[in-house]
């Protein structure tokens, strides 16, 4: 019985979690971000480095406008970190995008949820960081759940999977950057590299792919911007006032509304396998960040 304990203290520190503003931060970015997941799909029939333009875009004058009021440096200190956030992040939301539109979106938001387990690959190759041998379990266990998303939702090709987990990978590259700006800049500063690079990036491409917006489209993409910036803000408070892995669970959320749109809203159906792969995947990323929780606790 001894030898079960350590997967089963994760499942105690999710229990013994209190609720502080970091965690208020993530709950306002995760209803955000969903409602922004619906409005991307909604307008799907648009090109998606379109997408990506007014997105950054609206976000782009939103921050720059608070900044401005607030006399805020526009330009930053780190710079180079600044842009690299900016890179990654950009290169994350076109990917994401992609399987927005080409996946159910409760899968799409499920891979993409794989970013903290990627982080700790990547900190174990680069970083000389330990992984301790039962979150290789826990990788075990959301790995399971995409092999079982793929064999059993025929929605799900092999070519958009792949571009799911490199949507995650990025993402799990922006966020180490996101925290290591942490006390350094303003958080609207680290928003407004990202959505400018986005902005500047998908202008360029939409020059030679633009879809004329119709009808509820505008209303679609403005809300796409709305969301998005308050999405953004708040994760971006959030991974700065509190512990990236207490808050970053509050995320896994997303997943439960995902699932509910895409059935209510798109009249999306998934079977029992599906749903389980999706389930497989947020318990196995949640015990890790719980496991990878304790275990910074122990060494501070």
């Amino acid at each position: 019985m001894s030898s079960l304990l350590p997967f089963f203290a994760p499942l105690k520190k999710l229990l013994s979690l209190s609720f502080s503003s970091g965690i208020a931060h993530m709950l306002v970015a995760v209803v955000s971000f969903s409602l922004m997941n619906v409005f991307v799909k909604l307008a799907g029939r648009l090109p998606v480095m379109e997408l990506v333009f007014f997105r950054c875009g609206i976000s782009t004058i939103l921050s720059m406008a608070v900044l401005l009021s607030i006399r805020e440096n526009l330009i930053g200190n780190n710079h180079r970190l600044l842009i690299l956030r900016g890179v990654f992040g950009t290169i994350a939301l076109l990917t994401y995008f992609v399987t927005v539109k080409e996946m159910p979106l409760g899968t799409a938001v499920t891979i993409q949820y794989l970013s903290p387990i990627f982080t700790a690959i990547i900190a174990l190759f680069f970083l000389n960081e330990k992984v301790k041998p039962v979150q290789w379990l826990f990788f075990l266990i959301s790995f399971s759940g995409v092999v079982l998303i793929k064999g059993f939702d025929s929605r799900v090709s092999l070519w958009c999977l792949g571009i799911g987990l490199f949507s995650a990978l990025c993402s799990a590259i922006a966020y180490n950057f996101v925290r290591t700006l942490s006390g350094r800049e303003h958080p609207l500063v680290v928003v407004l590299h990202f959505q400018l690079i986005g902005a500047i990036t998908g202008l360029a491409f939409s020059i030679f792919d633009w879809g004329q917006p119709q009808g509820w489209e505008w209303f679609y993409l403005l809300m796409i911007g709305i969301t998005t910036q308050l999405g953004q803000v708040h994760l971006t408070k959030a991974l700065q006032k509190d512990k990236a892995a207490k808050v970053s669970i509050i995320q896994y959320i997303g997943v439960v509304f995902a699932v509910g749109f895409g059935i209510f809203i798109f009249n999306e159906h998934y079977s029992m396998a599906a749903l389980s792969g999706l389930a497989l995947v947020v318990a196995g990323v949640v015990l890790d960040v719980l496991s990878g929780s304790k275990k910074q606790k122990s060494n501070g």
